[in-house]
């Protein structure tokens, strides 16, 4: 059978109509990703799984201390199909809390641990989440008050599950506590008693926020774990792999990409607690690191401190980076470099071994399942751009969504009528040696990409206009050699307001509870904006105006704005 068995109002499930086929094919099988890690953990029980500054865990013990959270989570109340915000840095407790989740038949949603009260507020309350996992250690923010504070505010949230910390606080749950609650036996005969349906959710992704604040993306066993197969598959990956990225580890690309593959390939998955050139220098030199994915901006900045110089790559499979290869060959020194594109609402693009340098150095690779769909399409129709025109990319296939959460509005216009998401994207396909590549051109939707956060410019807007300094206000990408764009805020002020710094605007939206990635970085003040013949402000022109201005000064367009 090929649909779910407890629907869950507002998901969009996928038809048999559409799934058949997959499941005629060997793609959707009748697998979790809890049976997929159990399949790994009996093959391979004293292999290394997860390796920190702690130490090691191998996968017999991942499992037994998984189980236990697992049973405590279902002894305290929590029920299968629950919602739990995770709001953790990286850590060994935020895989734990991961597996143990699913163990428990609960459902994780991958939140920043950036995000506030504008981000967690609504996502918590739209989804009905019962709990809230934060870290209790932190020196830069006091994530169990601010729990507290959201259970005070949501009706669905009763639980707040507190790691490394907390023991003393009796309203609070800790980790510690949790994992001594149930004994290994106990835990383990109320997991057997959860319903395994591979056609369920098993996490509830986030997207890149760029129509307002980030929609529920629904992902389901499945198609999940067939996505991080065909990665593996793709790339040749096996149980040798030693993954390491210090991005987010829930956002979708490193769980499909880098330390999914490891974890539920019998790999090594190495975790940094922060992004300390010291931290990144151990974790690649002492653990033999081969499956790499350092964001550029960080990779520059420890090739400018002489790390990478003191390193050896000889034994590195890859390293993956979205976009063309050469923003960081000079970096990786030989080593093989991957350019990666993909979206959490389907596709995953790869180039790997063997391609050429055309296809490493212009494109961002093929779809890694030869099922998944791509058309360019005539921006705002669904008619196909002629073959190599730029387009907006839609996509089809066995992990592309059907809807988001939730959002039947939004779902009405984000897919064609024969099922295609409509990504957003600008891009055209490039034919190498009779294969579709894609190349990414831009995007239709008003954002910022820094450094792979997806800022939307409306949402920033849209709160910032309420500063006292502020008349109107409309934000725009600038380019940065690090992070690829920066947010600028274009500013017309208040009358007799002659100065706004990004300091006073970042300390507004603080206190308006919006994520510090995304406050603007630069400010300029201008009299009125450029318009365009409709009357709509037009942005290409902002960003004119801030390289001229910028150039004006003789520096770069990041450096110039203030």
């Amino acid at each position: 059978m090929s649909k779910v068995q407890q629907p869950i109002p507002g998901v969009v499930y996928p038809p048999e109509s559409r799934t058949q086929r997959y499941v005629d094919a060997g793609i959707l099988r009748d697998v979790t990703l809890v049976s997929a890690f159990a399949g790994i953990v009996a093959a391979h029980p004293d292999r290394v799984a997860v390796s920190d500054v702690r130490g090691t865990l191998t996968y017999a013990v991942l499992d037994d201390v998984t189980d236990r959270l697992a049973g405590a989570f279902l002894t305290i109340g929590l029920k299968p199909l629950d919602r739990v915000v995770f709001q953790l840095n990286n850590s060994r407790e935020l895989v734990i809390a991961y597996l143990a989740c699913l163990k428990a038949g609960l459902i994780p949603m991958a939140t920043l641990a950036a995000h506030r009260r504008h981000e967690i507020g609504y996502l918590a309350r739209h989804a009905s989440a019962r709990a809230h996992i934060v870290d209790g250690d932190s020196s830069k923010f006091d994530f169990v008050a601010f729990a507290k504070a959201m259970r005070d505010e949501i009706d669905s949230l009763r639980e707040i599950i507190v790691v490394r910390g907390g023991n003393d606080d009796p309203a609070v749950r800790s980790f510690e506590a949790l994992s001594a609650l149930v004994s290994r036996d106990e835990a383990r005969a109320l997991i057997a008693a959860v319903p395994r349906d591979p056609w369920q959710v098993c996490i509830f992704q986030l997207s890149g926020g760029t129509t307002g604040i980030p929609k529920i993306i629904p992902r389901f066993h499945n198609e999940y774990i067939q996505q991080i197969r065909s990665v593996i598959a793709w790339q040749g990956l096996d149980h040798t792999l030693v993954s390491y990225t210090p991005n987010p580890l829930l956002h979708n690309a490193p769980m499909i990409c880098y330390w999914g593959p490891a974890l539920f390939g019998g790999g090594e998955m190495v975790i940094g607690e922060d992004m300390e050139p010291a931290t990144i220098r151990r974790i690649l030199k002492e653990r033999k690191v081969n499956w790499v994915c350092i964001p550029p901006v960080i990779l520059m900045r420890l090739k400018a401190a002489g790390v990478l110089d003191e390193l050896d790559f000889s034994h590195v499979k890859g390293f993956t980076v979205p976009g063309g290869a050469k923003r960081i060959e000079d970096a990786t020194r030989g080593a093989p470099v991957f350019p990666l594109f993909g979206m959490t609402e389907g596709i995953i693009c790869y180039c790997r071994k063997g391609d050429g340098r055309e296809a490493i150095e212009t494109t961002c690779g093929r779809p890694t399942s030869p099922f998944d769909e791509m058309r360019i399409l005539i921006p705002g129709t669904e008619t196909d751009c002629p073959p190599g025109e730029t387009g907006e990319l839609a996509v089809r296939g066995p992990s592309s969504i059907l809807g988001y959460f939730d959002a039947e509005e939004r779902n009405k216009e984000a897919f064609t009528a024969d099922g295609f998401y409509r990504s957003g994207d600008l891009c055209n396909i490039k034919m190498i040696g009779g294969e579709p590549h894609i190349v990414f051109q831009g995007r239709l939707k008003d954002v910022v990409n820094r450094g792979g956060e997806k800022i939307n410019c409306l949402e920033v807007e849209l709160i910032a206009v309420g500063h006292p300094k502020v008349a109107s206000i409309s934000i725009i990408p600038v380019p940065d050699p690090g992070y690829g764009e920066r947010a600028c805020a274009f500013v017309i002020p208040a009358p007799g307001v002659t100065d706004l710094s990004p300091k006073e605007l970042g300390v507004f939206l603080e206190e308006r509870g919006l994520a510090k990635f995304k406050w603007p970085e630069f400010v300029e003040l201008i009299s009125e904006f450029p318009v365009t013949s409709a009357g709509k402000i037009s942005k290409p022109r902002l960003r004119e105006i801030a390289l001229e201005r910028a150039k004006a000064r003789g520096q770069h367009a990041t450096e110039g704005v203030s």
